[in-house]
């Protein structure tokens, strides 16, 4: 969900921000877990649980969890990748179908299969990481659009990823950088599969008509968008599926979505395997996946766990998104990260 890219300390949506203050401030920490009493996951900076939810995990199972945050999914993967067999956590989560196969490769976690993953989580297995990773949530990214800033201008919005390059959509966009961004390469790989052969001349007429590109999603949600808390001016920014649910009076195209899933694994390593055992069944289980949605904007992947009201018609799932293998993404990223500098002039 996830996933839904984490900028800095700035969550998907606005008032997340006071949530993670409330919810996390007393359980923040860092290093393994080696008490005993208490399980250590690593996460990306967008994690928000209410702390009711960490108390029942406490509650069920005698462990304390503590939370350690490490900036974006990215960033996440490549620090994990870093300390194979000696991690500073248990387990982590918020690893994405992205950059799964750094940490794959790296030898950084190791087995373990959850009794609740055959409950709609195996369905997200990664062929290429049989038992390493969990799938807890899907949050699909998806260009979304302010449906009425287009109202106030009386201009039909865009529909589609041709819309963007053409005349009447000049400098409307605000994308993000591939190389920097969860959502951005996760846009890409939309472009990639959609545009097949024609995607780099794609990107370089969205940049000839003058589509803003950022860092983060942070900057492009919050900052630039129209819709965003700082009232921008770009009607079009890359986001996430369930993004609307959050912010009335915006939509998702959804013939636009890359299939983004986030992973949960026990660290090689690890002070306390049982404990990180625990922590990956809790995350799939009902306290947490019921709460996924208003908690991070994301999607649960345990079946029969019922959305809140209004996402069905302001935030549905999209039936249909672009989705690659974490290996095919591993053997070609640095490619196309390459010939989409070339293409924009980065």
């Amino acid at each position: 969900m996830r996933s839904r890219e984490h900028a800095g300390i700035v969550a998907r949506t606005a008032g997340a921000l006071l949530a993670a203050a409330v919810a996390m401030g007393a359980v923040a920490g860092c290093g393994g877990s080696d008490d005993g009493r208490s399980v250590t996951l690593l996460t990306h900076d967008s994690f928000e649980l209410p702390s009711s939810v960490l108390d029942a995990f406490t509650k069920a199972t005698g462990l304390t969890l503590k939370i350690a945050k490490s900036g974006d999914a990215g960033k996440l993967a490549s620090q994990i990748s870093l300390t194979p067999g000696s991690p500073k956590g248990d387990l982590v989560y918020g690893i994405d179908n992205t950059f799964a196969s750094r940490p794959v490769e790296a030898g950084a976690l190791a087995p373990y299969t959850s009794p609740a993953a055959a409950n709609g989580a195996a369905d997200y297995a990664l062929a290429g990481a049989p038992g390493l990773l969990t799938a807890v949530n899907r949050g699909d990214v998806c260009l979304n659009v302010d449906s009425a800033w287009y109202d106030a201008h009386n201009q039909a919005p865009p529909t589609s990823l041709d819309d963007l390059v053409k005349p009447e959509y000049k400098g409307q966009a605000a994308l993000l950088d591939p190389a920097t961004s969860s959502p951005g390469i996760s846009f890409l790989l939309t472009t990639i599969g959609q545009k097949r052969g024609g995607w780099e001349a794609y990107w370089r007429d969205l940049v000839a008509n003058d589509a803003t590109i950022v860092s983060g999603w942070a900057i492009a949600y919050n900052q630039l968008f129209s819709a965003g808390t700082g009232h921008g001016s770009k009607p079009i920014v890359v986001s996430y599926a369930s993004s609307p649910a959050a912010t009335p009076g915006t939509a998702a195209l959804l013939e636009t979505c890359y299939r983004q899933v986030e992973y949960a694994g026990v660290l090689k390593g690890a002070a306390n395997v049982e404990g990180a055992h625990k922590a990956i069944d809790f995350l799939l289980g009902p306290t947490v996946q019921k709460v996924l949605p208003t908690s991070m904007y994301v999607y649960p992947v345990t079946r029969d766990i019922p959305l809140p009201d209004g996402w069905a018609t302001r935030a549905p799932i999209p039936e249909w998104t672009v989705n690659m293998p974490p290996e095919y993404i591993a053997k070609n990223r640095e490619a196309w990260l390459q010939q989409w500098r070339d293409a924009v002039g980065r």
